[in-house]
């Protein structure tokens, strides 16, 4: 159903309209891609270097891709100049890795002289990027909130606020325990849901007659941060 463009992957030549058909396909590509992206993350902010990176990889893979062709030496020549790139970005989260695989094998479908096969997969992509973004897939119950807690560190965390978290709250699971100021203290990181119609003054005054009054914090939960550098 889906034919490549390129009459062979075999020949030593490139024929440029195809070729500049490719590019183009991947361009476009890769602009729709960033700009989806950019709705995607509209609530938790995008980097503008990370979407240039996105409208402009479909095309370069498309490149890297049409000069190998099926020949091995070039393939292995490829392999090793990529390899001798360093890559100093920091790890962004699971969304980003798949969009950056996503507008790859867009490149790659690109490359391959497949344009029709890319458009279709890319916008089905795209809409389904769109949809579970601005939905409420796989967000948490919307009463569920992060607590914070400071204690110092002759108290037993294990059970000491188990009487509060009865009275205040539904559910309550300890995430994790860290050491702060230079050991003498403990913080305590709890997914809680609260109780309907509670008082979170009054639940984080009862906290503080347990913890020795030191530092609360009660808020959402934490999400994968986009990455911003």
């Amino acid at each position: 159903m889906f034919e490549s463009i390129f009459t062979s992957t075999a020949q030593d030549t490139i024929s440029i309209g195809p070729a500049m058909l490719g590019l183009l396909t991947a361009l476009v590509l890769g602009l729709l891609i960033g700009i989806a992206y950019m709705i995607a993350c509209k609530k938790d902010g995008y980097n503008k270097n990370f979407i240039i990176g996105l409208v402009l990889l479909p095309a370069i893979v498309s490149v890297v891709i049409l000069l190998i062709g099926s020949n091995v030496a070039r393939a292995f020549s490829m392999a090793g100049a990529f390899a001798l790139v360093r890559f100093r970005s920091a790890p962004g989260n699971a969304k980003d890795i798949a969009v950056v695989f996503f507008t790859m094998a867009a490149g790659l479908a690109c490359g391959l002289g497949y344009v029709a096969f890319a458009a279709i997969f890319a916008v089905v992509i795209i809409l389904v990027l769109i949809v579970l973004s601005v939905s409420n897939f796989g967000d948490m119950a919307s009463g569920n909130r992060q607590l914070k807690i400071t204690i110092p560190e002759n108290l037993n965390y294990t059970d000491a606020f188990n009487e509060v978290f009865d009275s205040y709250t539904t559910n309550s699971q300890l995430r994790k325990v860290k050491t702060t100021n230079m050991g003498t203290l403990f913080e305590l990181t709890y997914t809680v849901a609260l109780k309907k119609d509670v008082n979170e003054k009054n639940f984080i005054d009862a906290l503080r007659v347990k913890n020795g009054n030191l530092n609360i914090v009660l808020g959402i939960p934490e999400t994968e941060s986009t990455n911003l550098n």
